[in-house]
C-alpha cells in the first residue's frame, strides 16, 4: 500500500559498469594468441571490481602484449622499450586514487627494462604487474629472448641458445622488500581471473608471472605446455588464491604452501622441473614508497612555493 515502508530495500549504484564499457577495438594478435585470455579476463575483472574506467590506467612498454592498452576503454600509456614501470610508478605516485596496472612482456621487462623492474620491486608502490612470459620475441617475429630456454631455436640463435634463461620468479622473490608474487598460466581462464584479481586487490606492487603461449614461433612449447599437466601443481593453503572447487579438481596434483614463507616461495620457484600455480609470495607489511609520497598532494600553488623556498633558504648567504 502507499505510504508504507518496504520490507525490502535494494542501494543501486548512480552509475554500473559493463563489460562493453572496457571494450574498445577488437585486438589484433596471432590466432591462438593466449593475449586474447589475459586481455577477456582483465575486462571481466574490470567489471566485476567495477572499476571507473576514467579511473582506471594500463601502462606498457614495447611488444605483442604492450599493445594491450589500445584494447581497453580506459585511460592508456603506451610507453618505451622496458619502460613501462618508472611511468607507471610516477602516475600512481602523484594520482594515488586511480588504478594503475602494468602490461610488459619477457623481452619488455627483462632484457632492456631489468634495471626498472628490479627498483619497481623494492619501491613496492601500489601497482598491479602481468608479466606475459612466452618465452620468444613475438613483435619483431622470432629472437631469443632473455627467457627463452637453453637450445630455443629462433633467428638470433639458429644454433639453439646457449645461455641460460632468465627465472622472473626467482628473480622478482631474490630483490628485498618484495611484496606480492604468484604465477598462473593464460589457458586455465578461472585460475588467470582468480590469480589477477588476489593480485589487485593487494596494496602493493602485485607481480604475476602469466606463462604464455605463443603458437606462431613456439608451437613445440604451447604442446608441451597445455599437455603437460603432470609438471602443472595447483599451490593451496593461507592467503592462496580463491577457487571454485570444481577448478581445484581439475588439477592432477597440488602442493599445501604458506605463502608468507618467502624460503619456501624461492624454493618452489627454483623448481627446474614443475610449475606452481598460485600465490608463492605474500606481504602484507612491506614498506610502500607511494605511502611515503602522498604527504605533499593537495597542496596549493601557494603551498608549494612556500616548501620550495624554504629548502632555497637554506642554502642562503
Amino acid at each position: 500500500m502507499y505510504g508504507l515502508k518496504p520490507d525490502i530495500l535494494v542501494d543501486l549504484p548512480e552509475k554500473y559498469f559493463c563489460l562493453t564499457d572496457y571494450e574498445k577495438v577488437a585486438a589484433k594478435w596471432c590466432p591462438g594468441c593466449g593475449d586474447y585470455a589475459v586481455l577477456g579476463n582483465i575486462q571481466k575483472l574490470c567489471r566485476d571490481e567495477q572499476l571507473d574506467p576514467a579511473k582506471t590506467v594500463f601502462v606498457s612498454g614495447i611488444g605483442c602484449s604492450s599493445r594491450f592498452p589500445h584494447y581497453m576503454k580506459t585511460y592508456g600509456f603506451h610507453g618505451l622499450h622496458g619502460r613501462a614501470f618508472p611511468v607507471a610508478s610516477g602516475i600512481k605516485w602523484r594520482r594515488p586514487d586511480l588504478h594503475v596496472f602494468v602490461i610488459t612482456g619477457d623481452g619488455d621487462c627483462c632484457a632492456i627494462g631489468a634495471g626498472s623492474w628490479i627498483h619497481a620491486i623494492r619501491f613496492n608502490i601500489d601497482l598491479t604487474v602481468m608479466l606475459f612470459n612466452n618465452e620468444i620475441y613475438g613483435l619483431t617475429k622470432n629472437q631469443t629472448s632473455p627467457t627463452s630456454r637453453m637450445g630455443t631455436v629462433s633467428n638470433t640463435t639458429p644454433r639453439g641458445s646457449v645461455l641460460p634463461p632468465i627465472n622472473p620468479m626467482q628473480t622478482t622473490l631474490g630483490v628485498g622488500n618484495v611484496s606480492f608474487v604468484a604465477q598462473t598460466v593464460d589457458w586455465n581462464p578461472p585460475h588467470l581471473y582468480a590469480t589477477i584479481q588476489a593480485a589487485h586487490r593487494h596494496k602493493g606492487f602485485s607481480f604475476v608471472h602469466i606463462i604464455q603461449r605463443c603458437p606462431k614461433f613456439q608451437s613445440d612449447l604451447v604442446e608441451q605446455f597445455t599437455a603437460g599437466k603432470d609438471k602443472l601443481y595447483l599451490l593451496t593453503g593461507n592467503e592462496g588464491v580463491e577457487l571454485d572447487d570444481v577448478v581445484i579438481k581439475s588439477f592432477d596434483h597440488t602442493v599445501e604452501h604458506d605463502a608468507h614463507n618467502i624460503n619456501a616461495a624461492r624454493s618452489l620457484a627454483e623448481d627446474p622441473d614443475n610449475i606452481y600455480l598460485g600465490v608463492l609470495y605474500r606481504n602484507t607489511k612491506a614498506q610502500r614508497y607511494d605511502e611515503y609520497g602522498v604527504h605533499n598532494i593537495g597542496y596549493t600553488v601557494e603551498q608549494k612555493m612556500e616548501a620550495l623556498n624554504s629548502e632555497l633558504n637554506k642554502y642562503a648567504v
